[in-house]
């Protein structure tokens, strides 16, 4: 029986316990505690592989996209499932890829707002009538299930220093100027935990390539202002060719302060953001396994690099 629920929401909680069983079933695994939120809340790292290129996987800026951790988690335990029956995964042979590649993810970037989203946290709770409070400011957005942002009111994609001002003037442009369910930058780049978290991780494992799971719209986004990274666009092809997504360019509102924009500015090497399935966030689980089959090829080409 698998150990990914692929039918149930995503919560902190569970994510933990799948993080630790998959890491206590299959020992190629393993995990830390990257760091906590404001509430507590862990946001841990599931690693595979002991290959020289090293990869970051993303999931779940976003609180209402927690399906992006599910994609995550189920490749994790189908590639060590894979590797550990000496098997192919999409057309690689699994144990090859280990030895060749190094993928490091953080499944649940957000514990916190996903909790919000998906039900953990319930209404009468001081954390979900905090959030109520400040989703009170924005009442065009529909609460709980419009919630992007984690607890603090701040939109962790929109906090990486990477065009941070102009993502700024953009979005108080559009009226969010304060804390609320989506689309706050903070007051600062990297000033919440859990981006500064992603950020020091990211730069402690030096990866040759990110990608950045949100949904929806069944695109991949390769690009971050003229920077021209070698190679970018040729692999965004492979991935969208073999998906079925479109190799896009980022909308110009959405286009700074973004985790891959700041790796690609930072690093000067490939970023993506995929953006899985199409509908009205969050998506509904059952969309999760044409998601999972569009995306397992992109995971597979992302690792191997080609």
């Amino acid at each position: 029986m698998p150990i990914v629920d692929t039918q149930m929401p995503v919560t902190s909680s569970g994510c933990d316990r799948t993080i630790l069983e998959l890491v206590r079933t299959y020992p190629g695994l393993r995990t830390e505690l990257l760091a906590r939120t404001a509430f507590g809340r862990p946001i841990r790292t599931l690693v595979l592989g002991t290959g020289p290129r090293r990869v970051i996987y993303t999931a779940t800026h976003h609180a209402n996209e927690w399906i992006t951790t599910l994609i995550l988690l189920k490749f994790a335990e189908e590639l060590a499932q894979a590797a550990r029956d000496q098997e192919k995964i999409y057309d690689r042979d699994a144990r090859k890829l280990l030895e060749d590649v190094t993928i490091y993810m953080v499944p649940l970037v957000d514990p916190d707002g996903a909790d919000l989203v998906t039900g953990a946290i319930v209404p009468g709770e001081g954390q979900y009538e905090a959030a109520r409070y400040l989703a009170e400011r924005y009442p065009q957005i529909p609460f709980p299930e419009g919630w992007k942002a984690n607890l603090l009111g701040v939109d962790l994609n929109l906090q990486y220093p990477a065009g941070w001002p102009m993502a700024r003037e953009i979005k108080f442009s559009q009226g969010f100027t304060r804390p609320g369910p989506r689309d706050y930058v903070g007051r600062a780049p990297l000033d919440q935990a859990e981006s500064r978290a992603l950020a020091g991780y990211t730069e402690y494992v030096d990866p040759a390539l990110v990608l950045a799971y949100h949904t929806q719209c069944r695109q991949i986004y390769w690009q971050f202002q003229d920077y021209q990274i070698p190679g970018a666009r040729a692999l965004g092809e492979r991935m969208a060719l073999a998906s079925g997504y479109e190799l896009a360019e980022v909308p110009a509102e959405s286009g700074y302060a973004g985790y891959k924009d700041w790796f690609i500015k930072r690093f000067r090497r490939p970023g993506y953001t995929i953006e899985a399935g199409l509908g009205q966030n969050p998506l509904p689980l059952d969309q999760f396994p044409q998601i999972y089959q569009e995306n397992l090829p992109i995971l597979v080409i992302a690792a191997s690099g080609g």
